[in-house]
């Protein structure tokens, strides 16, 4: 793809100065990245050193994965603690993610003092389920991540009763038949037995109410803890319960790759 078509910005901001501050580069790296054709906008290659883009619209990939260069857009990683409800308020006053934003300080870091509904939780966790749970106010990317046609992945760590079977993978791989219909994983590992109960792994592109502990119940383990350990390739590591932590630069690339943005 050449330059050609590509609308400039001349009100707008420097590529290179858009992608230094967007942590890609040095201005002189972004340089040489533009001029090696590794930069585009908007779907076409830019080889132009002073070309202008508007940060608010324009779409900037960088060796094919988009950069975020808006600087209002916010993408966080919280690992919900168990009893939290996934919701940004409540009105019975219950604890909720919106209640540890605040008293984490995330508003005023990153919104200035901005009213914290600005940020919306990407999908739910119930309140006993703990683990990874996206923040952010990218409307366009959250909806895409929540909707089913993009199979976005989910893993989760399990603690079941009983000690399972060699042949339950393959039955959960090949479906199991629930009240809401048929659900199948696209994973499933033994990571451990002790004391009666199972650990378990498993990768699920559902997104149906608590559609991972029903599928465990329905083959005869329930379960006595949920864990959500990574959505697509962000994942929760050694991230302590109830702490929050921006995206890395990769981690969001990866999740607008997976939604085909």
């Amino acid at each position: 793809m050449s330059d050609m078509g590509t609308e400039a910005r001349p009100d707008g901001v420097r590529l290179q100065k858009v992608l230094a501050q967007a942590g890609v580069a040095s201005r002189r790296a972004a340089e040489e990245l533009i001029a090696a054709g590794r930069v585009s906008v908007d779907g076409k290659i830019v080889r132009e050193m002073g070309r202008r883009i508007d940060p608010e619209t324009a779409v900037v990939h960088v060796d094919g994965a988009r950069i975020v260069v808006r600087d209002d857009l916010v993408y966080l990683a919280l690992n919900k603690p168990r009893g939290l409800l996934s919701t940004m308020s409540d009105d019975r006053g219950r604890p909720c993610v919106g209640d540890l934003i605040v008293e984490r300080g995330m508003v005023d870091e990153h919104f200035d003092g901005a009213p914290r509904a600005r940020l919306f939780h990407v999908g739910r966790l119930d309140a006993d389920t703990e683990g990874l749970l996206l923040l952010t106010n990218d409307g366009d990317l959250g909806h895409r991540l929540m909707h089913p046609s993009y199979e976005i992945e989910k893993t989760y760590l399990a603690e079941v009763v009983g000690q399972v079977s060699r042949d339950l993978g393959r039955r959960l791989r090949a479906g199991i038949d629930l009240d809401d219909g048929p659900v199948s994983v696209h994973s499933f590992k033994l990571v451990d037995f002790n004391a009666g109960r199972s650990m378990v792994e498993l990768v699920i592109h559902e997104g149906r109410k608590h559609v991972v502990r029903r599928l465990l119940d329905e083959v005869g383990h329930p379960v006595q803890r949920l864990v959500r350990t990574a959505i697509g390739d962000v994942r929760l590591g050694d991230q302590r319960p109830g702490r929050i932590r921006p995206l890395t630069r990769a981690e969001v690339g990866s999740l607008y790759r997976s939604v085909g943005m």
